[in-house]
């Protein structure tokens, strides 16, 4: 079971809602261990979210960088929010498939999380996702993912 995994609390928003609607979804809606990695929506689209996961020291591992865990997290949340935008509000869905390449190491610095839905269908929705620290010019780490729309 995902954080997505829940029933609606948050009235739905328009399609493409606006960070503050999207943020009360995700305070309204997801587990408190997410809640605690401190997630913001930067931006919001009917296509296109972005989050900022903040830096941490306690979301680093041994060696001083981000954990890969962490930065999934992220990248799960944040499609889920981006789908909530695409769909109009929260919906109850799960995550199919989650696959993430990590390219660089993070430290210190914010990361932002840049989902762009790629299809949104009646039971099904797919994503691409970059994660990028803030001021870098190259991603720290890309991910796909697929969720299943229950409601």
């Amino acid at each position: 079971m995902t954080s997505a995994d829940l029933t609606p609390q948050t009235p739905a928003p328009a399609a493409g809602a606006s960070p503050e609607a999207l943020d009360a979804i995700l305070r309204d809606n997801f587990a408190p261990w997410i809640q605690r990695l401190g997630l913001r929506v930067e931006e919001a689209g009917e296509r296109r979210t972005v989050l900022r996961l903040p830096w941490s020291d306690e979301l680093a591992r041994e060696g001083g960088g981000l954990s890969g865990q962490a930065m999934m997290a992220a990248a799960d949340t944040a499609t889920a929010l981006a789908v909530c935008a695409a769909r109009g509000g929260f919906v109850p869905m799960t995550t199919v498939q989650q696959s993430t390449t990590f390219q660089r190491p993070v430290s210190g610095r914010d990361v932002l999380v840049d989902v762009r839905i790629t299809k949104l269908g009646r039971t099904l929705a797919f994503a691409e996702i970059t994660l990028t620290a803030e001021g870098a010019a190259e991603p720290a780490a890309q991910a796909t993912t697929v969720y299943a729309l229950l409601g």
